[in-house]
């Protein structure tokens, strides 16, 4: 009414020609659409196929078709008689094969990019468990693929999928059982595709006093003005719905507050729905009647009833308009060129004669937007999203919270005004809808067999490794030289450890080693001047001052262990040890060896006699030490120890500690020395009887007991520990060893020099021996 009001008023568009038009019901239903369809083809209301009773009035062309289904009906019948069919309803792609549909033209903008609109929509409020209601059609089917196909990119999952039959057009006699299925399904979030039919499909299925907190995403053809009763809006409140972005065509407002029944008498369905909206009384349908609130305006009514802004559908429809009367335009401006003005069978124009002008009829509206009808042409849509809301007092409306333009730069496309949107249920909160809550940091998510992507467990990510962000799919390594914290979200960097002789630890086994060493010499400086004594003498005065100068040696090469190793303290750790400890132990199998010899020797004309020279038990010392220096040597030209950064060993610690290099060859030296000590024992142990009055065989027996129990206890201990412990425990074998050693052999004969010398002298030598005679 508008369009065609503002075009009889323009003196530029089809001079001394008065536009009318038409009205005819679909009703919704296929059969009404074929059956109006028929009348308008044959006129003044009559069913004559072939046939028009039309005389002074003549139709060229129809608009018509607000579901792809309605023109698909009205299509197939006007095709034959090459009718131009325009159509206003969502553009479909089914409906731009000229070869089914010839006369057929679509001036809706294209979805194609629809999906993607709403799927930054849920992409933006971080929704990943989502459900999906579509009209039971091709276009339904391909919004549904190119949906699906969008999610996966995204990370969206589908929860589930319902589709509205689009051959059910009897809305308040659904039977359909998907609402019931949709408001049970665990979603929170549900995103509707369709036209105007399937959503009035969908609400009348509805479940009556049955609501479950739902966020609703419609696209663009969701009609709110078809809403029949007030009590059904508060299940879609907080709706966020696409809507075409159309600007605004100057007058239409101005129009519609102008707009009464009494303005327009002949127009029955204006005067129906005043009654409607009015709530007037029933008998006031008669047209004999007054009409009940004349002077109202439809300003007043509240959003359910009407809205006062063109809706996408209605700006298709004066775009329709308006391609038609400029293609008339244009082919009265082309005969009249070649016709006299008087002739006026030019004014009647046959509707095959249009599609020539129409398919390339272009214009600018009067809201400045530049129209095609050539659907290859047509112009990709462009949506503002508004947010749907109904309040208490049974009044609802619409509030604009973003907008989504295609084609525009990826950072300006979408825009959404968060804190403007009232979310119906949830108030102000926006609401999770996920099938899993998220992973925080510190965790990895853990896919549930047999169940979409976005529905996952959360497993604490495993030492060593960290997620800095939620919904991690991996947890990732810490550096060498980093460990993570306690939460697990973030590296940091490990402490440089080794045993430092700052610490107390170190202090401790510095002090000790020290200690003993002076402990050592004192005992070595009393063998020395107390050197002529009996007891002194006796086992071979140089094995011992040998054996305690090792000792010494043996005490202080610990401190080698202890501090920042270097390639220089790593060489000489195991080395000097190795070396030094054999030089002991063998000076005790020396020592052993003379007590043994000395009882096989005394009987005249024995050769072993000529064992028993000091120069044997030196070069038995020589050659025991001699194979060890051998073996070490051989370890430090082959595959020398080096220092090495330890960072697995102590959680948060980079432990710096010598390699052994070859772990056979410090095994070897181990073992080589353990054969000596094993030797010694068996020969101080078969030796510890013998009667001599100065025996050291049983403290020697006892001292290496001492000597093999701790290395023997070294070496799974030695096994098991990592990091600064391994140290720790060397130097406390190495110590407790040679403290055994020290112990075991002087102590006893300290404790006769300084405390019983009437013990160390030759007189009481005799006494004893004469008293073991008799």
């Amino acid at each position: 009414m508008f369009a065609v009001e503002e075009i009889n008023r323009d003196p530029q568009l089809l001079p001394n020609l008065t536009l009318g038009f038409h009205l005819y019901n679909a009703y919704h239903s296929d059969a009404s659409t074929l059956e109006s369809s028929l009348r308008w083809l044959s006129g003044q209301g009559r069913l004559i196929p072939n046939y028009s009773c039309r005389k002074q009035d003549k139709t060229v062309a129809v608009i018509g078709g607000g579901t792809s289904a309605l023109s698909v009906q009205m299509g197939s019948l006007l095709n034959l008689y090459k009718v131009p069919q325009i159509s206003y309803g969502p553009f479909d792609s089914i409906l731009s094969d000229k070869v089914q549909f010839p006369s057929l033209y679509q001036m809706a903008p294209k979805d194609s990019s629809l999906h993607k609109g709403v799927v930054r929509l849920i992409v933006y409020f971080e929704w990943n468990w989502i459900g999906l209601t579509v009209s039971d059609d091709m276009r339904g089917e391909q919004f549904l693929w190119k949906m699906r196909a969008e999610m996966v990119k995204n990370g969206v999952c589908v929860s589930f999928t319902e589709k509205i039959p689009v051959s059910e057009r009897r809305h308040t006699e659904s039977q359909e059982t998907f609402m019931p299925r949709i408001m049970t399904s665990s979603t929170k979030v549900v995103v509707i595709h369709g036209d105007t039919d399937s959503l009035m499909i969908l609400r009348y299925s509805q479940v009556p006093f049955f609501t479950v907190p739902k966020v609703w995403i419609a696209t663009a053809h969701w009609d709110i003005t078809v809403r029949h009763l007030h009590i059904e809006g508060h299940a879609f409140h907080g709706a966020l719905i696409f809507s075409y972005l159309t600007s605004e065509i100057p007058g239409f407002k101005a129009f519609l507050k102008a707009i009464t029944p009494s303005k327009y008498p002949d127009d029955i369905l204006l005067r129906r729905f005043w009654f409607s909206v009015f709530r007037c009384p029933d008998q006031a349908e008669s047209p004999a009647l007054e009409i009940c609130s004349p002077n109202a305006s439809l300003e007043t009514l509240p959003l359910c009833s009407f809205d006062m802004t063109m809706s996408g559908l209605s700006y298709t429809i004066y775009n329709a308009v308006y391609a038609l009367v400029w293609t008339l335009h244009e082919m009265f401006m082309r005969k009249s060129e070649n016709r006299p003005m008087a002739d006026e069978e030019y004014l009647v124009p046959h509707s095959w004669q249009l599609h020539s002008f129409l398919k390339n009829t272009q214009f600018i509206n009067s809201a400045g937007d530049q129209v095609f009808v050539d659907e290859k042409r047509n112009s990709e849509a462009q949506y503002t999203i508004m947010n749907y809301l109904f309040f208490s007092n049974e009044t609802d409306g619409l509030v604009k919270v973003g907008q989504f333009v295609p084609k525009t730069s990826l950072s300006e496309d979408f825009t959404i005004c968060e804190d403007a949107i009232v979310w119906g249920w949830w108030g102000s909160k926006v609401p999770q809808a996920v099938c899993s809550d998220p992973c925080g940091t510190g965790f990895r998510k853990t896919p549930l067999e047999g169940q979409a992507a976005c529905c996952f467990d959360c497993a604490r990510c495993p030492g060593g490794e960290i997620s800095s962000h939620t919904n991690a799919e991996q947890c990732t390594k810490c550096p060498e030289a980093e460990y993570p914290n306690k939460q697990r979200d973030r590296c940091l960097p490990k402490t440089v450890a080794f045993l430092n002789v700052e610490e107390p630890l170190g202090m401790t086994l510095v002090f000790v080693a020290v200690s003993f060493s002076l402990l050592t010499a004192l005992v070595l400086l009393i063998f020395v001047k107390f050197q002529d004594t009996p007891i002194v003498k006796a086992n071979n005065r140089t094995l011992s001052y040998t054996l305690l100068i090792s000792l010494i040696f043996c005490f202080l090469c610990s401190l080698l262990f202890i501090g920042r190793p270097t390639p220089v303290t790593c060489l000489l750790q195991q080395t000097v040890f190795a070396v030094v400890f054999t030089v002991a132990v063998s000076s005790i199998l020396a020592k052993t060896m003379i007590v043994v010899l000395a009882f096989r020797g005394v009987r005249p004309g024995s050769r072993i006699r000529t064992f028993l020279n000091p120069r044997v038990s030196n070069y038995v010392v020589l050659i025991c030490s001699g194979v060890q220096v051998i073996l070490c040597s051989t370890w430090l030209g082959t595959a020398p120890p080096f220092p090495e950064a330890d960072t697995h060993s102590e959680y948060g610690h980079i432990i710096i500690r010598c390699n052994e290099g070859s772990v056979l060859a410090f095994y070897c030296v181990l073992g080589y020395m353990a054969l000596l000590a094993l030797a010694s024992f068996t020969v101080a142990f078969l030796a510890r009887n013998l009667p001599d009055t100065f025996n050291e065989a049983k403290f020697i027996t006892f001292s290496m007991l001492v000597f093999c129990s701790v290395w023997a206890s070294f070496l799974p201990t030695y096994q098991s520990t990592k990091g600064k412990a391994m140290v720790t425990v060397e130097i406390f074998s190495i110590l407790a060893s040679s403290a055994g050693l020290l112990g075991c052999i002087f102590i006893p004969k300290c404790y006769v020099i300084l405390l019983k010398p009437e013990r160390n002298t030759q007189g009481q030598i005799r006494n004893k021996m004469d008293s073991r005679s008799s």
